[in-house]
């Protein structure tokens, strides 16, 4: 549904470290969603179902995998 670069991003990662630090203990882990770039969900009248599949891939570290489940 998308793709888009971390050179994209509004803030960067080590920003996003540094803010949510300073305000909570971060512990391993955890797991900070920074947001997606512009393009996808309520813009396609698209939302996730049970069964998508979300994948994050970094280059040189993997991908992760994970399938929406109903809640």
């Amino acid at each position: 549904m998308q793709e888009a670069p971390i050179s994209a991003m509004i803030h960067s990662v080590a920003e996003a470290i540094v803010y949510i630090s300073s305000v909570l203990t971060l512990e391993p882990g955890d797991v900070i969603c920074m947001g997606t770039p512009s393009g996808v969900g309520m813009a396609r009248g698209r939302l996730l179902q049970p069964g998508d599949v979300i994948e994050c891939a970094v280059s040189g570290i993997g991908t992760l995998r994970n399938r929406v489940v109903q809640g």
